[in-house]
């Protein structure tokens, strides 16, 4: 089957083996004369990065390069690639990479042209109201891993090093101009990070699906998110090169982040302070909470839960057939059963659970945990008590 396409929803979307070469013409369209290309030192040094620049170069555009940003961008980062894009006279950017590196560079593009702090963006009440848009820089998106879905997202996730605390920056244009899903960028992820991406699109589905709120397109788009992963994620792992899984679980990792817009939940509620405390991978994160999340959860979420097990045609149906679904994926993936396994213990359980009940990913939680039941999952995670 061709997967090759164009899509319009939630923004201009080229999917495909390939697409890359477009990305030229895409800058010229948006009238973009000198990008700045935002990703991670690691992508920096590789060849693929090399090459974008050289083609985007001959092709007559002023393309530079930044790629000071941390795992889990901080707000330095973000200051310092506004220095960059001003210094340098960019009028655009290309976030090229994984979630961090997305998230970096829709957060420069907004704050070339602000005169606040980017604190005071924070998705907190209206405060997005106080952007300049006038000011903001267009951004074309080209994700490398298939997790966060940061491509199609409104939003970035930045840590704030005074504070120990990731908060989510928001403002609706945000969202990128256009966006190309190629497979063939994906291709060197090794199967460690092919899983922990995949399981974090696996969350961030799942977490809409289960979302109180009424949002039947993103409960839609969630559902067929989660099928793709069960179909795709263990494809992908065991052979890098399956260009067919690696174009899906690019696919449904665009599907989660767009999903989400309906809400996410107490994994995500936990995983934001411990990557902020402790800098731990986020989709690695996500993975480890997920049964201890939805057991906690078991009582709101059984109907849902159902519907799903039969769409996905699990022999065993039901949340145990579920929950034991989720366990065996995580086995097959190599996936850690507890937080200890990412040298997490249990000192700081009281800040964790205060800081995941002030986390906004707690607003779209089936039920409205207190902060005792938020300690509670994170100590069962930590000690793979289940």
């Amino acid at each position: 089957m061709n997967y090759s396409a164009n899509w319009n929803y939630p923004t201009n979307i080229r999917v495909g083996t390939g697409r890359i070469s477009e990305l030229a013409d895409l800058c010229k369209a948006l009238q973009i004369a000198a990008p700045l290309v935002i990703t991670d030192p690691g992508l920096a040094a590789l060849p693929m990065v090399t090459a974008v620049i050289e083609t985007l170069n001959k092709s007559g555009l002023n393309c530079g390069l930044f790629s000071a940003i941390q795992a889990n961008p901080t707000g330095k980062n973000i200051d310092d690639g506004i220095d960059w894009y001003t210094r340098h006279n960019h009028d655009g950017v290309i976030a090229f990479g994984g979630g961090s590196a997305l998230d970096a560079g829709k957060a420069v593009a907004l704050m070339v042209g602000q005169d606040r702090s980017i604190w005071d963006f924070e998705d907190v009440g209206d405060n997005w109201l106080r952007v300049n848009t006038e000011g903001m820089a267009p951004v074309i998106a080209v994700p490398t891993t298939a997790g966060t879905g940061s491509e199609v997202g409104r939003a970035s996730v930045i840590t704030d090093e005074e504070h120990h605390i990731k908060r989510i920056i928001f403002h609706p244009n945000m969202l990128p101009s256009q966006v190309i899903l190629d497979p063939e960028l994906t291709i060197g992820l090794p199967p460690a990070i092919t899983a922990a991406t995949g399981m974090d699109a696996l969350s961030h589905n799942l977490e809409a699906l289960c979302s109180p709120f009424y949002h039947p397109m993103a409960t839609g788009i969630a559902v067929e998110g989660i099928r793709l992963v069960q179909q795709f994620l263990p494809r992908a792992v065991a052979d890098g090169n399956d260009i067919e899984a690696r174009t899906q679980m690019l696919v449904c990792s665009s599907m989660g982040a767009t999903a989400f817009q309906k809400g996410l939940g107490g994994m995500h509620a936990l995983a934001h302070p411990l990557g902020g405390l402790y800098n731990a991978h986020h989709g690695m994160l996500n993975a480890i909470l997920m049964p201890y999340v939805l057991k906690a959860n078991r009582a709101a979420i059984e109907e849902p839960i159902e519907r799903l097990t039969r769409y996905m045609g699990l022999e065993s149906t039901g949340f145990n057939g579920f929950l034991n679904w989720v366990l065996q994926l995580r086995e097959q993936l190599e996936i850690p059963h507890s937080l200890a396994s990412l040298e997490i213990d249990d000192s700081r359980a009281d800040t964790v659970a205060q800081m995941a009940t002030e986390d906004p990913s707690a607003g779209g939680n089936p039920l409205r945990l207190s902060q005792q039941e938020y300690k509670q999952i994170f100590l069962n995670a930590v000690t793979g008590t289940l």
